[in-house]
């Protein structure tokens, strides 16, 4: 429910590592709204955020002896909708 440019200034400013790809992903929703629906990005606000999961990569480390470790390496899916306030 948050304003896009208050969106932003809080994702600029947390110091989380998940920030910069969620920030560039804000942006990126913002253009596409911008370009392809002519909306204002002054007008938008993120309407719902979500984050699923998404395919697990699964490699093997190689260990001493021949033996061999699982290693998961989860990744996920986020979700950014914006709508427009003047609608």
């Amino acid at each position: 429910g948050r304003s896009y440019e208050e969106t932003l200034m809080i994702l600029e400013l947390m110091p989380y590592r998940a920030s910069y790809p969620i920030l560039k992903l804000v942006y990126s929703a913002a253009a596409n709204a911008s370009h392809n629906m002519g909306l204002n990005e002054a007008d938008l606000f993120i309407s719902k955020a979500e984050v699923n999961g998404g395919p697990i990569l699964k490699r093997l480390r190689p260990r001493a002896r021949g033996r061999s470790y699982p290693i998961k390496k989860p990744t996920c899916h986020i979700t950014i909708v914006l709508k427009d306030k003047s609608k």
